[in-house]
């Protein structure tokens, strides 16, 4: 089983709503974010996925929770097994200046097509079996209201 470092971040729009991606690898939702690249921080990790996939830029930041451990054991459909180490920033953005006329998604079409839809989501609204089964634990805390930066 290898280690897999990942950053994300957590978008928020005015009204609180929380931004999600829609992925086109398994069309489940999740959060902004990504595998760290040799020589980047995980700030610039998070930076980069956050530009990659929603086209946004991430005008502050602050260090939000470190997810490690059981609950992050994935395994893919080729049958490889990875445990992720998921860093996650609040990060504030210029979604504003994106937003379509709904007032609830961002209009962009990444390179890599990696986005399906990007929506902003009451917490309450969402439903966990739609989210990403690796991120699953992080909205579980979300909607729990858990505000520890260590996360297990």
């Amino acid at each position: 089983m290898r280690i897999v470092v990942t950053g994300g971040a957590i978008i928020r729009d005015s009204n609180g709503r929380v931004l999600l991606q829609q992925r086109s690898d398994y069309g489940d939702w999740g959060l902004p974010g990504g595998g760290m690249n040799p020589g980047e921080t995980i700030q610039e990790t998070m930076i980069r996925e956050v530009i990659e996939e929603t086209g946004l830029s991430v005008k502050d930041c602050e260090f939000y929770a470190v997810y490690s451990g059981p609950r992050m054991e994935y395994t893919y459909p080729d049958g490889n097994k990875v445990v992720f180490v998921m860093f996650l920033f609040n990060a504030w953005t210029n979604h504003s200046e994106h937003l379509s006329e709904d007032g609830d998604t961002i209009r962009f079409q990444d390179d890599l097509c990696e986005s399906l839809k990007l929506q902003f989501w009451n917490i309450s609204d969402i439903s966990l079996d739609q989210i990403n089964k690796v991120q699953r634990p992080v909205f579980e805390d979300l909607l729990s209201g858990k505000t520890n930066i260590l996360r297990s």
